[in-house]
């Protein structure tokens, strides 16, 4: 339950769009958006899948610039708070074999929470990287990471997810993922 592997992880990002963004505060915002994109650039060097959400993207905008640049497949359309209320969502993970899910997004008291408490009711891993979560209040991201900790999720923070799944040092990726994280 708190051990990742490389062959049956992935990273789902949850509704990283532009007018959530804009409510969200600048400075907790830049610093989330920071760690989230050092959580996809080495997911992206381990050759991890990556999953991403946008919300009625038509009133809630497009993944943020900084983030869908490095972002290569398609984003799963969702109307419903969880992204497991979306049926393509599920088959994406079951097809590739999915155990473990690493959760980054906003807002982390309503689709975020949603989405991990879904996920562990469908007997997923989830692991939600703490310091690539956000809400626009604090008492909201607090609320969320303790019920998702009660849950049975495990809550962690990028630097230590990408280490767990990079199990040892030397070599290419070692060097790219230290890179990464200074």
């Amino acid at each position: 339950m708190f051990k990742l592997k490389r062959g049956d992880t992935a990273l789902v990002l949850v509704d990283f769009q532009e007018k959530l963004a804009a409510a969200m505060d600048t400075f907790l915002l830049e610093e989330t958006l920071a760690y989230t994109i050092k959580l996809v650039k080495g997911f992206n060097i381990l050759d991890i899948p990556i999953y991403f959400t946008q919300q009625y993207t038509k009133g809630l905008g497009e993944t943020v610039a900084p983030l869908s640049e490095f972002l290569s497949n398609s984003c799963v359309e969702k109307l419903t708070f969880s992204c497991c209320g979306v049926p393509e969502f599920k088959e994406r993970l079951q097809k590739n074999c999915i155990k473990n899910v690493v959760i980054a997004g906003m807002e982390a008291h309503i689709c975020v929470l949603q989405t991990v408490l879904d996920l562990i009711d469908l007997g997923f891993n989830v692991h939600v990287a703490s310091d690539a979560v956000i809400s626009r209040y604090k008492k909201d991201y607090d609320i969320a990471l303790s019920l998702v900790r009660q849950a049975g999720a495990t809550v962690s923070c990028v630097e230590t997810i990408l280490f767990q799944l990079l199990e040892k040092a030397g070599g290419e990726e070692f060097k790219a993922i230290s890179q990464l994280i200074r």
